[in-house]
């Protein structure tokens, strides 16, 4: 009975999709989620809006410009999760306990390594990228800064993603929301300290942002030490499973691929920004602020159907799955809609929230030029990023990963070229490369979708079944769907 007692509190905070309401779970999953992506990125405004307000118009260019670099190795890194993700949450719907308890140490340890390196990488790729994005000489010593101090604490972030990954793949999205909150407020107060007191400028805001993710990511190992789960870490068990981190590879790595290429597309796109002056490459920022806030309802939504995608092919209910997605795609079409409306009504008065309008009125004609132009289509966003999330869950993560690369890389770079080439090299005609390359993704998705279906093949091409832990050849019909998906390239 005590055993029974300890494995209830233990498990208290896991919650089971494979039985009860479809909607209710989804929006109880994806509420902590979006609480907590909004904490993150309000941190993460924070900083540009400190430096914008308390510093100058060069370091609020700075600070925000330099995301495609920082989002490309922190993207490879998320990838990377959402397969250890994948992986715990199909053995956890089966109810592999033991499995799950391996998975969960073999991710650690693989975030141990790859904090080490992604920190080398990223410390001595900054001056080349700075370089390869073409930015200006008066921008160059701020961003250098930033990028140096962000890169050298960035192990802080990278734990705490993988940990999350590791809750919410059993169900557990409220816990990595209340570390976000407590990462946003210590960001906020360090922020207003370093820059407002101190006067350290941009080191003070990237101090700031390395000690806030710290926090978040000790209080996230914490947790796993101390549940009474199956996904509790112990350090005497830390050690690397070859078959368990084979199979978090052959999901992960084509997220990972998939994130870091495109995160490596949008330095072609900023370079292309930055060719304009410093007063557009403000407006851009602001408008790359806002653009992430649109984007948290689907991306809370597309979490949350592959978790729930996940552990339902793990229970072998292939049709409660696809139930799931649809119910995910339209939820995130409704709330789309609705703040695509509100930020074309208030586009001007959110540029001002991070600049001043009396000292740089052209980055607020910038940036308001940009959200009345590119927010219309981002409702196109909902249909490649939820089917992609739910193929993810069923552990076909190369699909998405080869549309994706297609619309987001090649495409939009073909588009760039010959737009500034030959039609007009003008910013609004560049800037709605975004809006084409989501179209042709989500056609492209939604067709792959329609092609392929959730059921249980698709959860072998995970790299195993997670009730008997065998691996199974691919089908014939999997065959058919690689050579349908290749035929569009």
């Amino acid at each position: 009975m005590e055993n029974q007692q300890k494995r209830a509190i233990g498990r208290s905070h896991d919650v089971d999709m494979t039985e009860g309401s479809i909607f209710r779970h989804l929006l109880f999953f994806a509420l902590p989620l979006l609480a907590g992506l909004l904490f993150q990125q309000m941190y993460n405004m924070v900083d540009t809006w400190v430096v914008g307000r308390y510093v100058s118009e060069e370091a609020f260019s700075a600070v925000g410009t330099v995301s495609p670099i920082v989002n490309m190795l922190i993207g490879s890194f998320t990838g990377l999760a959402s397969g250890a993700g994948v992986v715990i949450s199909q053995y956890y719907g089966a109810h592999r306990e033991e499995r799950v308890s391996q998975a969960v140490h073999t991710a650690m340890v693989l975030t141990a390594i790859l904090s080490a390196v992604f920190t080398i990488v990223g410390i001595g790729m900054t001056p080349a990228m700075l370089r390869f994005m073409k930015t200006p000489a008066e921008v160059f010593p701020e961003s250098y800064t930033y990028l140096t101090i962000y890169f050298a604490g960035m192990v802080g972030l990278m734990f705490y993603n993988m940990g999350a990954a590791i809750l919410r793949a059993v169900g557990d999205s409220r816990r990595p929301f209340y570390f976000l909150v407590a990462c946003a407020v210590a960001n906020t107060v360090l922020d207003l300290l370093f820059v407002i007191k101190f006067h350290l400028g941009v080191a003070g805001v990237a101090y700031a942002t390395i000690i806030a993710q710290a926090i978040s990511a000790v209080l996230t190992v914490i947790t796993l030490m101390r549940t009474r789960s199956c996904v509790r870490v112990e350090l005497r068990k830390l050690s690397i499973h070859p078959a368990l981190l084979g199979k978090m590879i052959r999901v992960g790595i084509p997220a990972a691929l998939q994130m870091a290429i495109t995160a490596f597309s949008n330095v072609f796109v900023q370079s292309y920004i930055n060719q304009f002056g410093k007063e557009c490459m403000g407006g851009w920022t602001a408008y790359t602020k806002v653009d992430q806030l649109i984007f948290l309802p689907m991306q809370s939504l597309g979490l949350a159907a592959t978790t729930f995608v996940g552990q339902n092919l793990g229970s072998e209910q292939p049709e409660r799955a696809q139930k799931g997605v649809r119910t995910s795609l339209a939820m995130a079409s409704a709330v789309t809609v609705v703040i695509s409306a509100l930020v074309i009504a208030a586009a001007p008065h959110l540029v001002t929230v991070f600049i001043d309008a009396d000292k740089s009125p052209q980055v607020v004609e910038y940036g308001a030029l940009f959200l009345r132009r590119l927010t219309p289509f981002y409702v196109l966003c909902c249909v490649n990023q939820i089917y992609a999330a739910a193929l993810r869950g069923a552990g076909d993560s190369r699909a998405p990963m080869v549309i994706m690369l297609f619309a987001f890389v090649l495409f939009r770079q073909v588009y760039l070229f010959t737009v500034s080439r030959y039609i007009s090299n003008t910013i609004l005609p560049l800037a709605m490369g975004y809006p084409a390359g989501w179209l042709v993704c989500s056609l492209l998705t939604l067709l792959y979708y329609r092609h392929v279906h959730l059921d249980r093949q698709s959860l072998v091409r995970a790299g195993g079944d997670p009730r008997t832990g065998k691996r199974e050849k691919y089908s014939a019909q999997h065959r058919e769907n690689v050579h349908f998906l290749l035929t569009f390239f």
